[in-house]
C-alpha cells in the first residue's frame, strides 16, 4: 500500500485519482483509508506528528515538491529512510518565468515607473538592452541551471554560483566563498534560488548584500531563511539596492504590518513562483516506484549531509 498526504483533503483525492491511474498494479490510499501497518511507500507534503512511527514497514518517502528542509527537521524521520524529491515536474519552467519577469521589469525600469506613478510623475527614463544587464543565479540545480540558460538565450549576462564547479553554455559558473563574493558584486540582478540548508541560512546578510552594485536589484524565490530581511530593508531604504521581488520569507505568510508590505520598492508574491504540477509530479514519483520495484536506482535521492 502507497499513502498519499498533503494537509488539504481535495488535493489528496485529486492525487489519489491520477496516481491510481498513473499505476493501475499499486493501491494508493489516504491517511483516513489506509491500513498504515501495510504502508510501504508515503508520498507526502506536510506530515502529521508522529505519523512515520504508525508506518512499521515504511521503505521510502517522496515529498511533493522541490525542497525538503520542512521534512528533514523532522526529529522523527529516520536517517536511514531514503527520501526523494521532485527534481522539476514543471517548477523549472516556473521558476524561469518569474525570474523573467523580475529581470525584464529591471531593465525596462518599470519598478521605477510604478514609484513615479504613485508620484504623479511623467518622466521617461533612457532604455537599456539585454546585453547592458547583468544576472547572477544562486543555485545551479536543476531549476537554477534551466533559468540561467533561459536569461542567456535571451541576451542577458548571466553568472550563476553553486556549492562545485558547473559548466553550462554562455553561463560563467562560479563557487566557493570568493566565488560568491564576484558574483554579488557583479550582478545588477542577484536571483536566488537556492534551498534551505545549514550552509544556506542566512546567507544573505547585510554584509553580502552590501557587496551588490548600487541600483541593483534581488529577486528571491529559494528560502526566505537565506535572506536578513531587515538588512534588506536597511538597503532599500538608502537606496543601494534599487527594488527587492519576494516570493518566500521566513515566516509566512508574511506578517501583517511588516514594513516589506508597503514598501515602495519591493514586490511580494505568496511563494508561488515555482508550484508543483500534480500530474508532472505523478509521473516523476510514479517512475521512481517502479524503478524502486525493478531493483533501480530512484531519481531525486536526498542527500542528508547536503540538505537536497
Amino acid at each position: 500500500m502507497i499513502l498519499v498526504h498533503t494537509p488539504n483533503p481535495k488535493e489528496v483525492a485529486a492525487y489519489l485519482d491520477l496516481f491510481q491511474a498513473a499505476m493501475p498494479e499499486e493501491s494508493f490510499a489516504s491517511l483516513d483509508q489506509a491500513d498504515l501497518g501495510q504502508v510501504r511507500h508515503l508520498i507526502a507534503w506536510g506530515l502529521p506528528d508522529g505519523l512515520i512511527a504508525r508506518l512499521p514497514k515504511l521503505r521510502a518517502v517522496f515529498a511533493l515538491g522541490a525542497g525538503v528542509d520542512k521534512l528533514l527537521s523532522r526529529p522523527d524521520l529516520p536517517a536511514d529512510l531514503p527520501l526523494y524529491r521532485l527534481l522539476d515536474s514543471g517548477m523549472a519552467a516556473q521558476m524561469t518565468e518569474y525570474i523573467r519577469y523580475g529581470v525584464l521589469g529591471y531593465q525596462r525600469n518599470m519598478d521605477i515607473y510604478r514609484r513615479q506613478q504613485a508620484a504623479g510623475q511623467w518622466r521617461m527614463l533612457a532604455p537599456r538592452l539585454p546585453g547592458d544587464i547583468r544576472v547572477g543565479i544562486l543555485g545551479l540545480g536543476e531549476i537554477g541551471s534551466a533559468a540561467a540558460k533561459a536569461l542567456s538565450k535571451d541576451g542577458y549576462q548571466v553568472s550563476g554560483w553553486s556549492r562545485s564547479p558547473k559548466h553550462i553554455h554562455h553561463v560563467r559558473s562560479l563557487h566557493g566563498d570568493a566565488g560568491l563574493e564576484k558574483l554579488l558584486e557583479n550582478s545588477d540582478v542577484l536571483a536566488c534560488v537556492l534551498p534551505s540548508t545549514p550552509q544556506t541560512q542566512g546567507l544573505l546578510n547585510g554584509e553580502r548584500l552590501s557587496l551588490m552594485p548600487p541600483g541593483s536589484m534581488l529577486i528571491n524565490a529559494g528560502r526566505g531563511d537565506l535572506l536578513d530581511q531587515d538588512a534588506l530593508l536597511a538597503l532599500l531604504n538608502n537606496g543601494h539596492i534599487r527594488c527587492a521581488q519576494l516570493d518566500v520569507f521566513a515566516q509566512e505568510p508574511l506578517p501583517h504590518g511588516h514594513p516589506l508590505w508597503q514598501h515602495p520598492s519591493v514586490a511580494i508574491t505568496p511563494h508561488i513562483a515555482a508550484i508543483t504540477l500534480r500530474q508532472q509530479a505523478v509521473e516523476q514519483i510514479a517512475a521512481n516506484l517502479r524503478k524502486l520495484a525493478a531493483g533501480q536506482e530512484a531519481d531525486g535521492l536526498v542527500m542528508r549531509s547536503q540538505g537536497y
